[in-house]
């Protein structure tokens, strides 16, 4: 993307500040964040900041592209709250959907959900049966749904982005979200400090981890593409959570064993296992992930053995 005036919700937060910081460098860029969990301080002064909610009138859309990353992003979240979390990731989508339509834009990619597949070890294709066992996932199943309506209604582009574990370590901008970090960057932090990292059940559920950076280019190809519907961004391949300790310590030089808890989420919507069939957005905008698994481990540790010298 270049020359675009870009809003981008969540701006702040962990994956929209990667975004918003990338896409300064060629657009005119305003991260909007209301400051539950995003942090101003992971942005580049080239991005201008406001902090609103995206339930809040009068929003900063009289843009060319809006990538709505706002959300109460977790089950325990929507738990705790699940009229709060209905409201934020749905009717502030539509209300931040509904306002840039009346200032002319045309372009939506926003994020929903991987976990809407349940628990798969075979990748999952986007045009499989879905179902949802939580808040979280209705909120980003009505989220698609409502796209679905602005595109069919008003022949917007909406292009509702499945997100598989995005991660990136707290040395990027995780960590601000603390224990709703992805888990490689909390486990990496804590066998860094010389603390044992804590795994639900035996370890042995496995995630599609994907680097941030791999997920900022689909969502700029995205745009870029005019695509409409739903993606999958994920790798392709899946790790579980022994092999990440592993990984981890092999790289850090340590000897860490993780700490074995009973799972606090109920097994009948604990999501044990995803991977990722990307090959609709490969197709469509020959998106490839660059980052492999290996080398995001090494970026992740790599601040704490620079601390260590």
């Amino acid at each position: 993307m270049q020359d675009q005036r870009v809003l981008v919700t969540g701006g702040a937060g962990f994956i929209g500040s990667n975004l918003a910081n990338a896409l300064a460098a060629d657009n005119d860029v305003i991260a909007l964040d209301d400051c539950y969990l995003g942090t101003p301080e992971n942005l580049d002064d080239s991005v201008e900041f406001v902090e609103a909610s995206v339930l809040d009138d009068d929003l900063p859309t009289d843009v060319d592209v809006v990538f709505h990353l706002a959300a109460l992003s977790s089950y325990a979240m929507h738990e705790e709250d699940p009229t709060t979390g209905a409201r934020v990731n749905v009717e502030g989508f539509v209300n931040t959907v509904e306002q840039a339509r009346d200032d002319g834009c045309e372009t939506v990619v926003y994020a929903s959900t991987s976990s809407i597949y349940g628990s798969r070890t075979e990748p999952s294709p986007e045009d499989m049966d879905v179902a949802v066992n939580t808040g979280y996932e209705a909120s980003k199943l009505a989220r698609e749904r409502y796209a679905e309506y602005f595109s069919n209604h008003y022949e917007m582009t909406c292009a509702g982005m499945r997100f598989f574990s995005v991660y990136q370590g707290y040395e990027g901008a995780e960590a601000h979200k603390g224990e709703y970090a992805n888990v490689i960057a909390q486990f990496a932090d804590d066998i860094a400090n010389g603390e044992a990292p804590v795994l639900y059940g035996d370890g042995t559920q496995t995630r599609d981890f994907t680097h941030v950076s791999d997920i900022v280019r689909g969502l700029e190809l995205a745009a870029d593409h005019d695509l409409d519907g739903v993606y999958n961004l994920g790798t392709g391949e899946s790790y579980d959570f022994l092999t990440v300790v592993d990984m981890l310590n092999d790289e850090l030089g340590t000897d860490i064993d993780p700490e074995f808890v009973e799972n606090p989420i109920p097994e009948d919507v604990y999501v044990h296992d995803t991977c990722a069939d990307a090959s609709k957005m490969r197709a469509e905008t020959g998106w490839e992930p660059q980052i492999d698994f290996e080398t995001g481990i090494e970026r992740v540790c790599r601040p704490y053995q620079n601390e260590a010298r």
